[in-house]
């Protein structure tokens, strides 16, 4: 795939299409169909659209840099040359040559390329529920871009169409507040038109575009506009805390009522390590998993993404979300009737004692036939508690800010898990916010982004350098090939 640059963003739809190796897009006959005879039965855009919706099965990179980046976790894995993007990524030395970059940026444009070539045909014909596939189409590509604009800044905005080959080499970076102002757009439309419901399992829903629109501001520090929405989820939504925070992330718990956002997952069908985006399962759980692991409750897996000491550290005594989040291995071991029944084996890229126990490979929760590969596990995107923490810190740090309903969305999560009230106001009241996502969020992806947004990386990220690391590089082969005169981000 040498000409991904084209064969991602600008392709016509039939290639965009296959480009994955998903059984829910196959067209029969083969090779009879393409853009001009295409988009002709409501049938063609529901298979459209769950073409769309596959590219987020790649989601366990951007979970894991958002990890890595941070002082949350290390690489770890077989060696520092084991995904050795990661291990420059988490030693911040990574630039312009990076395979998993290049990969995050290659797989969104290749979601996004999937949800324009569904609008470009758009007015094809009418049917009923033709309203609800162009507005999770819509949210599709509004959360593809918000991947690419918080990962790259400056990125090529292409919506409702394909490119000719003639039009590539003159496609410019557009400004990230010209792309956050169309995600903004793809999303309104989207939580307007889809109801806070689906009996489609893994569907989009008003309550995940509202809450993601939600994201989109804080990001851009739009607190009042992040406050409304996403208080517009609590007072109108149908989500509440589930109860036990310690199964929370089990298998058997699955679509529970702290579900926003999840990324659905089957655990049937295997992949490749020769085509990661051609999985059905959750990579990151087989990868999170303890290397040569012999013992109950566990199985053995690839010891990426470690949890860090300073992650361990930044929860409270008798915090209980510390042991459902965070595995410590000896701990684990010596708590056993025989400890000498336990065994594993320490990663030379790295090993703390800790493992991800969130998304960690578990004896009764496996996929086949690679279970490193296949886990059944869904990505939780955006949860409930997400919301709550966020709109707490959206009415916190608002124009007028309003730390009673702030302090109310806090300890509304922290008496899930019976933690003392916080009674603080101001500052203190928001640093006090930015520790509870870190505890309540840890190994979920989002901590890199929040340190970031918030102007903290460089005091927490050994490493980190002002001016540079807040966006990653572009990789440098999608520079050569577009042929557009791209400037690589400052500083790389």
């Amino acid at each position: 795939m040498k000409k991904f640059f084209r064969t991602s963003i600008l392709i016509a739809a039939a290639t965009a299409m296959s480009l994955s190796c998903d059984k829910y897009v196959d067209i029969d006959p083969e090779y009879s169909l393409d853009a001009d005879n295409y988009f002709k039965s409501p049938n063609d855009y529901e298979r459209a659209l769950t073409g769309a919706y596959d590219l987020m099965q790649t989601s366990y990179l951007d979970m894991w840099i958002g990890e890595i980046a941070s002082d949350n976790s290390i690489a770890g894995g077989e060696s520092v040359t084991d995904t050795e993007g990661l291990h420059q990524i988490d030693a911040m030395t990574h630039g312009g040559v990076n395979t998993e970059l290049r990969s995050l940026f290659r797989w969104m444009y290749a979601g996004i390329t999937r949800v324009n070539y569904i609008y470009e045909f758009k007015d094809n014909i009418d049917f009923d529920g033709k309203d609800r596939i162009l507005a999770e189409a819509a949210f599709l590509r509004g959360y593809y871009y918000f991947e690419l604009v918080k990962f790259f800044g400056d990125v090529p905005l292409i919506i409702d169409k394909r490119l000719s080959s003639s039009e590539i080499s003159s496609q410019p970076r557009t400004p990230a507040a010209d792309v956050y102002a169309q995600i903004e757009k793809d999303l309104i439309y989207a939580a307007q038109t889809l109801d806070w419901t689906t009996t489609v399992k893994g569907r989009m829903t008003k309550g995940a575009a509202l809450s993601l629109l939600g994201k989109v501001y804080l990001y851009q520090n739009k607190f009042d506009e992040a406050a409304t929405v996403l208080d517009q989820v609590i007072n109108e939504g149908p989500y509440q805390l589930f109860g036990d925070f310690s199964t929370l992330f089990r298998l058997v718990n699955e679509g529970n009522s702290e579900t926003v956002f999840d990324i659905q997952y089957v655990g049937v069908e295997g992949g490749g390590y020769g085509c990661f985006v051609c999985l059905e399962g959750f990579a990151a759980v087989g990868f999170d998993g303890i290397r040569g692991y012999e013992g109950p409750i566990y199985r053995d897996g690839n010891s990426y993404n470690l949890p860090t000491q300073d992650l361990v550290d930044e929860f409270e005594n008798n915090d209980p979300r510390l042991a459902a989040s965070i595995l410590d291995i000896e701990a684990f071991k010596n708590s056993q009737p025989d400890p000498s029944k336990v065994k594993y084996v320490k990663g030379a890229g790295g090993h703390t004692g800790y493992y991800n126990n969130k998304y960690i490979k578990r004896a009764d929760e496996l996929g086949a036939p690679d279970d490193d590969l296949t886990s059944p596990l869904n990505h939780k995107v955006i949860r409930y508690a997400d919301v709550l923490l966020m709109a707490a810190e959206a009415h916190n740090r608002k124009s007028s800010p309003n730390d009673v309903l702030a302090r109310q969305y806090l300890n509304e999560v922290r008496d899930r898990v019976d933690m003392t009230p916080v009674n603080s106001s101001g500052a203190a009241l928001t640093q006090a916010i930015y520790h509870e996502r870190r505890v309540e969020l840890a190994g979920e992806g989002v901590h890199f982004f929040d340190l970031v947004r918030t102007g903290r990386a460089a005091a927490e990220i050994q490493g980190f350098q002002t001016g540079k690391n807040e966006v990653f590089p572009l990789p440098q082969d999608e520079i050569d090939l577009a042929g557009a005169g791209w400037q690589q981000n400052p500083n790389y």
